[in-house]
């Protein structure tokens, strides 16, 4: 079958369901192309935190530490997002803010709270540094080696199962058109813009948003485009089901560590640790050793939480760039080609989708992404430049 749309988007994570759902809020005839099933992979398998606090710079074996004080105000951006998506869809997303720390068991560490700390102040995010007494107040289960912690009440998670389905399916009221199970295959410049080719479905039109997470440069490639990105599969950890014992989000401030209790009363444990390795075309294995030490992470910085059985581990992929920091908005030389998605793109889905929007249908722009071009990635001119 062959059509024609205003704009295609390629991948159907909540990077992709997001944008698709923005481009039809402002009147865009949009059609979405997934090569599997909606929300399968990256951001099906994600923790679905809400980082609205800076991060920490580095997941372990991550050599290029991220850029937090530079993502702080796009952090408090989104979370104005998140706090009123569910209105503006018009349904329950299982959404809790219920507020987070961050952990310090060092002197040096302690800085580095100071530090971000201001960062937060200067955005608008409402933090306080509370000593580890004070800490323990809040949770109870933390270590007595807990220096300190900062306190956000805007931190908190959302159900990655409920987000993406839930954008989809808003888009599609509004006309879009959803074709899964269909890997696009060819994306060739035209006269007039791309013709993006699927196993389902052949769009012609002006413009194409590669929302592909992991396979963000495999789609780009099909445009001519070399992107450099660097991939990877990550971790997470869930224990069976306990009574209630952890209201917030625990962060820590120098190593790789989250952990939340969810609504079903099971622990989640993340924090970027890598699995095995990754597997595009299939599913990647957990590490052994990852899942050894994210687990002694979690004894020590949480003791209160010592002797809950796992019930599972698993690996997904991560559309991690060379330089750690996200990737949104326009290919210079490649006109009408975007591409969105990198670092924490879960908890920036609405904002990079509402500043993709914008863009392509002329509006004022919600935020000023130009500092995370994919230009910048680019390992040639595109094809055809």
């Amino acid at each position: 079958m062959r059509t024609t749309a205003d704009a295609v988007v390629v991948g159907a994570g909540v990077v992709g369901a997001a944008v698709l759902y923005e481009l039809t809020a402002r009147g865009v005839d949009a059609v979405l192309i997934e090569r599997g099933a909606p929300n399968r992979q990256g951001s099906g398998t994600t923790a679905g935190n809400l980082h609205i606090q800076a991060i920490h710079s580095g997941r372990p074996e991550q050599s290029i530490p991220v850029d937090t004080a530079g993502l702080v105000p796009f952090q408090a951006q989104a979370s104005i997002l998140w706090r009123g998506l569910e209105e503006r869809l018009g349904r329950e997303l299982d959404i809790t803010v219920g507020g987070g720390l961050t952990v310090a068991e060092t002197a040096e560490q302690l800085e580095r709270l100071r530090e971000k700390a201001s960062w937060e102040a200067a955005a608008g995010i409402p933090t306080e540094i509370l000593d580890g007494a004070a800490a323990r107040e809040r949770v109870p289960e933390l270590s007595a080696d807990v220096l300190a912690a900062t306190w956000c009440p805007w931190d908190g998670w959302a159900n990655n199962l409920v987000v993406t389905p839930a954008y989809l399916e808003e888009a599609r009221k509004r006309g879009a058109r959803v074709y899964t199970h269909s890997p696009v295959d060819r994306i060739e410049r035209t006269a007039s813009g791309w013709t993006v080719e699927s196993t389902a479905v052949t769009v012609d039109t002006p413009i194409v948003i590669d929302a592909a997470g992991p396979w963000l440069d495999r789609v780009a490639v099909m445009a001519g485009i070399e992107l450099r990105l660097a991939p990877l599969a990550i971790q997470m950890l869930e224990s069976v089901r306990i009574p209630r014992r952890l209201n917030h989000l625990v962060q820590h401030i120098g190593e790789g560590l989250s952990v939340k209790q969810v609504g079903s009363g099971s622990i989640v444990i993340g924090g970027g640790w890598p699995a095995a390795h990754l597997a595009l075309g299939g599913i990647s294995p957990v590490s052994p050793d990852s899942v050894a030490g994210n687990i002694a992470q979690v004894r020590r910085v949480l003791p209160g939480l010592a002797g809950t059985r796992l019930s599972r581990a698993w690996a997904g992929p991560l559309a991690a760039t060379p330089d750690e920091m996200p990737v949104v908005g326009a290919v210079g030389g490649a006109p009408g080609f975007h591409i969105v998605g990198g670092t924490y793109a879960f908890t920036f889905s609405p904002l990079w989708a509402h500043a993709i929007a914008d863009d392509i249908a002329g509006a004022a722009p919600i935020a000023d992404v130009s500092a995370f071009s994919p230009t910048r990635l680019l390992a040639t001119a595109p094809i055809g430049a």
